[in-house]
């Protein structure tokens, strides 16, 4: 699978850019790192970079990185501060 990240900066302030320095900077780090999309959401002001494995990385605003998992189930949204703790919720999914 190729990775892909494709941002339209044209749309995204200094504050989302940096959001995007920092996910990119989070998701290099890991070691499973195939991309599903990645993208910046302009209602929520979320730059985001959506994996594989069902892990968000996630931004906005230029604030710290969280990991997003969503339960397809309920719609129910869970924002952690590691990567470890966002794969520990999905097993229990």
């Amino acid at each position: 699978m190729e990775n892909e990240l494709n941002f339209n900066v044209g749309k995204m302030g200094y504050q989302d850019i940096e959001s995007m320095k920092l996910i990119i900077d989070a998701w290099y780090n890991l070691t499973d790192r195939d991309i599903f999309e990645a993208g910046f959401n302009t209602m929520s002001g979320y730059v985001y970079i959506s994996l594989e494995n069902g892990v968000t990385i996630c931004s906005c605003f230029g604030q710290e990185v969280e990991y997003l998992v969503t339960d397809y189930d309920t719609g129910e949204e869970y924002f952690y501060e590691t990567y470890e703790e966002a794969l520990n919720k999905l097993e229990t999914l």
